[in-house]
Protein backbone atom coordinates (compact mmCIF):
# COMPACT_ATOMS: atom_id res chain seq x y z
CA UNK A 1 0.00 0.00 0.00
CA UNK A 2 1.43 3.34 -1.06
CA UNK A 3 1.78 6.21 1.61
CA UNK A 4 -0.30 8.56 -0.37
CA UNK A 5 -3.76 5.80 -0.47
CA UNK A 6 -2.97 5.29 2.96
CA UNK A 7 -2.84 9.34 3.91
CA UNK A 8 -6.71 9.10 1.98
CA UNK A 9 -7.93 6.80 3.86
CA UNK A 10 -6.37 7.92 7.31
CA UNK A 11 -8.96 11.12 6.41
CA UNK A 12 -11.37 8.80 5.47
CA UNK A 13 -11.42 6.86 8.45
CA UNK A 14 -11.52 10.32 10.77
CA UNK A 15 -14.00 11.66 8.32
CA UNK A 16 -16.17 8.94 8.67
CA UNK A 17 -16.14 8.89 12.76
CA UNK A 18 -17.97 12.40 12.30
CA UNK A 19 -20.70 10.74 10.14
CA UNK A 20 -20.84 8.03 12.57
CA UNK A 21 -21.44 10.34 15.37
CA UNK A 22 -24.08 11.86 13.89
CA UNK A 23 -25.89 8.36 13.39
CA UNK A 24 -25.46 7.66 17.08
CA UNK A 25 -27.52 10.61 17.90
CA UNK A 26 -31.04 9.20 16.12
CA UNK A 27 -33.37 8.87 19.23
CA UNK A 28 -34.71 5.57 19.69
CA UNK A 29 -31.77 3.60 18.45
CA UNK A 30 -32.36 1.35 21.34
CA UNK A 31 -35.80 0.58 22.44
CA UNK A 32 -35.64 -3.20 22.31
CA UNK A 33 -34.28 -4.90 26.00
CA UNK A 34 -30.64 -4.66 26.18
CA UNK A 35 -28.58 -7.88 26.80
CA UNK A 36 -25.62 -7.64 28.55
CA UNK A 37 -22.56 -8.22 26.75
CA UNK A 38 -21.16 -11.44 28.61
CA UNK A 39 -17.56 -11.34 30.25
CA UNK A 40 -15.04 -13.13 28.37
CA UNK A 41 -11.30 -14.05 29.87
CA UNK A 42 -8.41 -11.82 29.41
CA UNK A 43 -6.30 -14.11 27.93
CA UNK A 44 -2.34 -14.09 29.03
CA UNK A 45 -1.55 -11.11 26.02
CA UNK A 46 -3.41 -8.39 27.68
CA UNK A 47 -0.14 -6.02 26.93
CA UNK A 48 2.70 -6.17 29.75
CA UNK A 49 4.32 -3.01 28.32
CA UNK A 50 1.86 -0.64 26.10
CA UNK A 51 3.57 1.15 23.32
CA UNK A 52 4.15 4.67 23.22
CA UNK A 53 1.26 5.01 21.12
CA UNK A 54 -2.08 4.13 22.43
CA UNK A 55 -4.55 5.56 20.16
CA UNK A 56 -7.64 4.38 17.92
CA UNK A 57 -5.47 3.93 14.81
CA UNK A 58 -3.72 0.48 15.12
CA UNK A 59 -2.85 0.52 11.77
CA UNK A 60 0.00 2.80 12.28
CA UNK A 61 2.68 3.40 14.61
CA UNK A 62 3.64 6.61 16.24
CA UNK A 63 4.49 8.96 12.89
CA UNK A 64 5.58 5.76 10.33
CA UNK A 65 3.79 6.06 6.97
CA UNK A 66 4.05 2.23 6.76
CA UNK A 67 0.93 0.95 7.71
CA UNK A 68 0.47 -3.00 9.19
CA UNK A 69 -0.21 -5.77 7.22
CA UNK A 70 -3.64 -7.28 7.37
CA UNK A 71 -7.50 -6.58 6.03
CA UNK A 72 -8.43 -2.90 7.27
CA UNK A 73 -11.53 -2.79 9.72
CA UNK A 74 -13.52 0.13 11.24
CA UNK A 75 -14.74 -0.90 14.20
CA UNK A 76 -17.52 1.42 15.90
CA UNK A 77 -19.87 1.04 18.40
CA UNK A 78 -21.73 2.19 21.56
CA UNK A 79 -21.20 1.71 25.62
CA UNK A 80 -24.30 1.19 27.24
CA UNK A 81 -25.93 0.60 31.17
CA UNK A 82 -28.00 -2.01 31.32
CA UNK A 83 -30.83 0.48 31.52
CA UNK A 84 -29.89 1.46 28.24
CA UNK A 85 -28.09 5.21 28.86
CA UNK A 86 -25.73 5.99 26.74
CA UNK A 87 -22.04 5.92 29.06
CA UNK A 88 -20.06 9.14 27.78
CA UNK A 89 -16.47 9.38 29.27
CA UNK A 90 -15.92 5.10 29.52
CA UNK A 91 -12.40 4.03 28.64
CA UNK A 92 -12.58 1.27 25.06
CA UNK A 93 -9.36 -0.45 24.89
CA UNK A 94 -9.05 -3.18 22.32
CA UNK A 95 -6.00 -5.32 21.65
CA UNK A 96 -5.31 -8.17 19.46
CA UNK A 97 -2.81 -10.34 17.44
CA UNK A 98 -1.33 -9.22 14.24
CA UNK A 99 -1.52 -10.68 10.69
CA UNK A 100 0.82 -13.37 11.89
CA UNK A 101 -0.53 -14.33 15.12
CA UNK A 102 1.48 -12.78 16.99
CA UNK A 103 0.81 -10.19 19.97
CA UNK A 104 2.51 -7.26 21.34
CA UNK A 105 3.32 -9.37 24.94
CA UNK A 106 6.52 -10.17 25.58
CA UNK A 107 5.21 -14.25 26.45
CA UNK A 108 3.42 -14.10 22.83
CA UNK A 109 5.05 -16.58 20.92
CA UNK A 110 6.74 -16.80 17.53
CA UNK A 111 7.74 -12.60 18.60
CA UNK A 112 10.59 -13.02 15.70
CA UNK A 113 7.04 -12.53 13.47
CA UNK A 114 5.78 -9.78 15.09
CA UNK A 115 4.33 -7.44 12.47
CA UNK A 116 6.74 -3.90 14.24
CA UNK A 117 4.03 -1.58 12.30
CA UNK A 118 1.13 -3.18 14.17
CA UNK A 119 0.14 -0.82 17.43
CA UNK A 120 -1.67 -4.01 18.63
CA UNK A 121 -3.72 -2.03 21.43
CA UNK A 122 -5.82 0.97 21.58
CA UNK A 123 -7.67 3.20 23.58
CA UNK A 124 -10.65 5.48 23.16
CA UNK A 125 -12.91 7.75 25.28
CA UNK A 126 -16.66 7.31 24.76
CA UNK A 127 -18.56 10.63 23.29
CA UNK A 128 -21.76 11.72 24.75
CA UNK A 129 -23.66 9.08 22.55
CA UNK A 130 -21.74 6.65 24.23
CA UNK A 131 -19.45 6.29 20.85
CA UNK A 132 -16.35 4.52 19.93
CA UNK A 133 -14.23 3.93 16.76
CA UNK A 134 -11.25 2.06 16.21
CA UNK A 135 -8.88 1.40 13.11
CA UNK A 136 -7.57 -1.95 12.91
CA UNK A 137 -7.32 -5.62 10.76
CA UNK A 138 -9.65 -8.17 11.00
CA UNK A 139 -8.47 -10.40 13.18
CA UNK A 140 -7.51 -13.89 11.79
CA UNK A 141 -7.74 -17.24 13.06
CA UNK A 142 -4.80 -18.70 14.84
CA UNK A 143 -3.98 -21.61 17.08
CA UNK A 144 -7.29 -23.28 18.15
CA UNK A 145 -8.94 -20.07 18.62
CA UNK A 146 -11.72 -18.45 16.38
CA UNK A 147 -10.74 -14.97 15.73
CA UNK A 148 -11.51 -12.32 17.76
CA UNK A 149 -10.66 -9.13 19.27
CA UNK A 150 -10.24 -8.41 23.15
CA UNK A 151 -12.11 -5.56 24.97
CA UNK A 152 -11.99 -4.10 28.53
CA UNK A 153 -14.18 -1.55 29.28
CA UNK A 154 -13.52 1.43 32.07
CA UNK A 155 -15.63 3.72 33.73
CA UNK A 156 -13.89 6.37 36.15
CA UNK A 157 -10.57 3.93 36.11
CA UNK A 158 -12.38 0.78 37.16
CA UNK A 159 -12.11 -2.34 34.57
CA UNK A 160 -16.09 -3.18 34.24
CA UNK A 161 -15.78 -5.51 31.65
CA UNK A 162 -13.35 -7.88 29.60
CA UNK A 163 -14.92 -9.54 26.97
CA UNK A 164 -14.35 -10.54 22.93
CA UNK A 165 -15.68 -10.38 20.08
CA UNK A 166 -15.60 -12.90 16.97
CA UNK A 167 -16.77 -12.75 13.43
CA UNK A 168 -20.11 -13.90 11.69
CA UNK A 169 -20.31 -16.72 10.19
CA UNK A 170 -16.64 -18.06 10.74
CA UNK A 171 -16.82 -21.82 11.51
CA UNK A 172 -14.15 -21.63 14.10
CA UNK A 173 -16.96 -20.02 16.31
CA UNK A 174 -18.57 -24.09 16.81
CA UNK A 175 -15.69 -24.92 18.17
CA UNK A 176 -14.03 -22.12 20.17
CA UNK A 177 -13.77 -22.89 23.81
CA UNK A 178 -14.25 -19.44 25.72
CA UNK A 179 -17.61 -18.71 23.29
CA UNK A 180 -19.19 -21.64 23.77
CA UNK A 181 -18.35 -21.65 27.17
CA UNK A 182 -21.57 -18.79 27.35
CA UNK A 183 -24.41 -21.16 27.65
CA UNK A 184 -27.06 -18.67 27.15
CA UNK A 185 -27.50 -18.13 23.35
CA UNK A 186 -28.28 -14.90 23.15
CA UNK A 187 -25.69 -13.35 25.30
CA UNK A 188 -23.56 -15.46 23.28
CA UNK A 189 -25.01 -14.54 19.75
CA UNK A 190 -24.42 -10.62 20.94
CA UNK A 191 -20.40 -11.52 20.74
CA UNK A 192 -20.32 -12.12 17.43
CA UNK A 193 -20.70 -9.45 14.98
CA UNK A 194 -20.82 -8.71 10.96
CA UNK A 195 -17.82 -7.53 9.32
CA UNK A 196 -19.33 -6.11 6.39
CA UNK A 197 -17.40 -5.31 3.34
CA UNK A 198 -17.23 -1.33 2.43
CA UNK A 199 -18.78 -0.92 -1.46
CA UNK A 200 -16.53 2.33 -1.78
CA UNK A 201 -13.49 0.43 -0.90
CA UNK A 202 -11.21 -0.66 -3.49
CA UNK A 203 -9.15 -2.70 -1.26
CA UNK A 204 -11.43 -4.82 0.70
CA UNK A 205 -12.04 -3.33 3.81
CA UNK A 206 -14.49 -4.12 5.94
CA UNK A 207 -17.10 -2.51 8.94
CA UNK A 208 -18.15 -3.80 11.78
CA UNK A 209 -20.31 -2.79 14.48
CA UNK A 210 -20.12 -4.15 18.17
CA UNK A 211 -22.30 -2.46 21.32
CA UNK A 212 -21.30 -3.20 24.54
CA UNK A 213 -24.03 -3.03 27.60
CA UNK A 214 -21.86 -3.30 31.23
CA UNK A 215 -23.15 -3.89 34.68
CA UNK A 216 -22.86 -1.60 37.70
CA UNK A 217 -20.05 -3.83 39.59
CA UNK A 218 -16.87 -3.39 38.64
CA UNK A 219 -14.53 -6.73 38.43
CA UNK A 220 -10.87 -7.50 39.06
CA UNK A 221 -8.70 -8.45 35.87
CA UNK A 222 -5.87 -9.23 38.64
CA UNK A 223 -8.31 -12.40 39.11
CA UNK A 224 -8.27 -12.94 35.63
CA UNK A 225 -4.74 -12.83 35.51
CA UNK A 226 -3.81 -15.41 38.02
CA UNK A 227 -6.16 -17.96 36.83
CA UNK A 228 -4.98 -21.09 36.40
CA UNK A 229 -5.63 -23.47 34.03
CA UNK A 230 -5.07 -23.87 29.78
CA UNK A 231 -4.42 -20.65 28.18
CA UNK A 232 -6.97 -19.08 26.19
CA UNK A 233 -6.03 -16.16 23.68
Amino acid sequence: MNPSFFIHSRRRFIQGMTVGAAAFSTPGVFAEELTRTPGQTEGPFYPNKLPLDTDNDLLILNDSITPAVGQVAYLSGRVFSESGEPLRGATVEIWEADSNGVYIHTGSPRQGNIDKNFQGFGRFLTGSKGEYFFRTIKPKRYGGRAPHIHFAVKVKGKRMLTTQCYIKGDPQNLRDGPLNSIRDAKARESLIVDFVPLKQSKVGEVAVKFDIVIGKTPEDPSEDRGRKGPRRR
